[in-house]
């Protein structure tokens, strides 16, 4: 060991010491682009991508698309060049500029239609908003009108929740518009324009989603969740969540009475908190909405954070909130209009009696709070302070109980979790970027297992089901508990129904002592057979560091020296074991031992020999001494 790799090691302890950590729920295993797949490509456009789509023409196809184009990328080729195609918009519109039409559009809004290979989008010059048909495919892809969807005379705000609805006939596209001005929330544009009435809340959307009832599309509803400012309690940092309904039948009012404007809205408060431990969490940060057979099991995992730093998943079902909206009274209304005013959807809106629209326009919000699913508490809690949420349940039955969360971190991380029996696990943290970074959003190829992750300036895609980072043996791969690997037997792999693997426990008891008995440690006083054994030889009175891997951060290490034994931190990616003066004392074997859930396995073994003082190699310089030393106090004193 050399100057060069101690000084390396230094840097390293040195740059974990300031890592985000959590007590309660540290992740397992940390991995960079050393420990897993990860190819890194460039974004050229100075601005943020507005979407990332999957083309359906391979896995490691991708699409970006930016305020003035579209770039391809090929993850299996990462050295190619991208292909980037500068959008069309209008015949009229020329590339030179000397046109007479302004066609500065830059795009804000992007959704795949039903036809392969076709987008819809829209895009604003700042005065004007133009929404169109576009094909995926092609060197120049041209923005063509579309028949189904009329025009759109409002400014669409970029980053915006929406969702686009088309038909056979017809097309309407769902946006929300946030902030503090007068007509905040949800609007919808098609053949029919509706949008929100007046009001002086402030309301920032995170989410939109459609609620599609096969048996009776007439009762089809838009869901929008968003956080409100609460001006009540003078703290200006404070705000409440909340959960929107509109029905995708509602026309507005008629005329002079809620024209053009929402009759089916009503507002709903969500309740995610620990009663236990006191912890409430009020900020709404994201959603994630799992599909279901049925529309009422639909569930939305919603990601919170409160003024301590904490952040918190809690999950809703949409059954759960259809009960709300149709069965509660609404707040502060003590007259017998509940069974007066509508709860469902209506055919026409327009032929609402006048005595009910006033009602409507009283009151929107519920009494009854939208608690958790079966009132349970949050699925997650943690002091990592979370940006955004996805949520895949798309592997094997088995583990369909075991959806696979991946939670983004302030500093560019990426969190694995699972759960079960109201218990969370960290599976492992990615660390996508080589610095800090903003994640924006979070993209899962369900069937490569291939996660796509995007900053401002680069596009990162992971390997999120690579099973073989997580050891060797059948007991290494059941203690990572992760929903997407199994033991067959040989290898961790893909999970399936022939592997082993306990999600829910993490129990390796399931796994046979002849599958891999070498990895076993039966510990008395070395290491078994099979162990390497490294010499090193110091001269007398020299100060040495030896250096044990950290593979699981939810393992016990310990070195066990010639004559005791000393226990080692596992927060590091190392764990050093000081030798202050090499001596008669020091000479023999030190191992270095996991324990983990009853399993222990030797990671690594040395023989120290002393020597003369003309093997002055393996001394180190004052400074890094200096230096280590001052690590090691701190990491003490922790």
């Amino acid at each position: 060991m050399d100057h060069v790799f101690l000084t390396v090691c230094l840097l390293f302890s040195c740059l974990n010491i300031f890592k985000e950590t959590n007590s309660a729920l540290p992740p397992r295993m940390i991995f960079t682009e050393k420990e897993t797949s990860m190819k890194r490509l460039p974004l050229p456009e100075h601005h943020a991508p507005v979407r990332i789509i999957l083309e359906e023409e391979g896995p490691d196809m991708v699409t970006v698309v930016g305020h003035k184009h579209l770039i391809s990328y090929k993850f299996q080729n990462p050295l190619k060049t991208p292909v980037k195609r500068r959008v069309s918009w209008n015949p009229e519109c020329s590339d030179n500029g000397h046109s007479s039409k302004d066609c500065n559009y830059n795009i804000t809004v992007v959704h795949k239609m039903k036809e392969a290979n076709q987008l819809f989008v829209c895009g604003t010059n700042g005065r004007e908003t133009v929404c169109c048909n576009m094909t995926l495919s092609g060197l120049s892809p041209t923005c063509t009108h579309s028949e189904k969807m009329g025009s759109i005379k409002f400014i669409v705000k970029e980053g915006e929740p929406s969702v686009f609805v088309e038909s056979e006939k017809s097309a309407d596209l769902y946006m929300t518009d946030s902030g503090a001005q007068e007509y905040v929330g949800i609007y919808k544009f098609g053949e029919k324009r509706v949008g929100p009435a007046s009001h002086n809340k402030e309301q920032h959307y995170v989410g939109l989603m459609l609620s599609r009832q096969e048996k009776d599309p007439s009762q089809d509803k838009v869901y929008g969740f968003y956080k409100e400012k609460d001006r009540d309690t003078g703290y200006s940092g404070m705000w409440l969540p909340f959960v929107t309904q509109v029905c995708m039948a509602d026309m507005g009012g008629p005329k002079n009475t809620l024209q053009f404007t929402w009759t089916s809205q009503m507002n709903a408060r969500l309740f995610c908190g620990d009663p236990d431990s006191k912890r409430h969490f009020s900020e709404l940060v994201d959603v994630a909405t799992v599909e279901a057979d049925h529309w009422q099991d639909t569930m939305v995992y919603a990601l919170f954070k409160n003024e301590w730093g904490m952040s918190a998943v809690c999950v809703y079902s949409i059954g759960d909130i259809n009960h709300i909206f149709t069965t509660s009274p609404f707040k502060g209304d003590n007259t017998d209009s509940h069974g007066s005013r509508p709860r469902e959807c209506v055919p026409d809106s327009t032929k609402i009696p006048p005595d009910v629209l006033k009602m409507i326009e009283k009151t929107l919000e519920m009494e009854q709070w939208v608690r958790p699913v079966n009132n349970s508490g949050p699925l997650l809690l943690n002091h990592h302070r979370y940006t955004h949420i996805y949520v895949d349940t798309s592997q094997h039955k088995r583990n369909n109980n075991h959806p696979v969360l991946f939670l983004s971190l302030q500093h560019g991380g990426i969190h694995k979790v699972t759960n079960s029996e109201s218990q969370s696990f960290v599976i492992a943290e990615y660390q996508p970027f080589d610095h800090k970074a903003h994640i924006l959003s979070i993209l899962l190829q369900p069937h490569s297992k291939k996660l796509y992750v995007n900053s401002r300036l680069e596009l990162v895609q992971l390997d999120v089901a690579n099973c073989a980072q997580y050891g060797d043996s059948c007991e290494e791969c059941v203690l990572a508990r992760d929903p997407y690997c199994g033991w067959n037997g040989k290898h961790c792999s893909l999970q399936t129904r022939d592997t082993r693997q306990d999600v829910a426990h993490g129990n390796h008891s399931i796994c046979t002592s002849p599958s891999n008995p070498g990895k076993v440690l039966r510990h008395s006083s070395g290491a078994h057979a099979d162990q390497d054994v490294d010499s090193i030889i110091l001269p007398p009175q020299s100060k040495y560091f030896l250096q044990c891997p950290v593979s699981s951060h939810h393992a016990q290490y310990t070195w066990h020296l010639p004559n005791s034994s000393t226990a080692c931190s596992p927060r590091e990616q190392q764990c050093l074991l000081l030798i202050p003066s090499m001596g008669p004392k020091e000479v023999g074997t030190y191992t270095c031992v996991s324990e983990e859930m009853g399993y222990s396995r030797v990671l690594t073994q040395y023989q120290l020999l002393l020597g003369n003082g003309a093997a002055a190699g393996h001394s180190m310089s004052p400074l890094i001494w200096v230096c280590l030393t001052a690590v090691m106090l701190v990491l003490l004193s922790k």
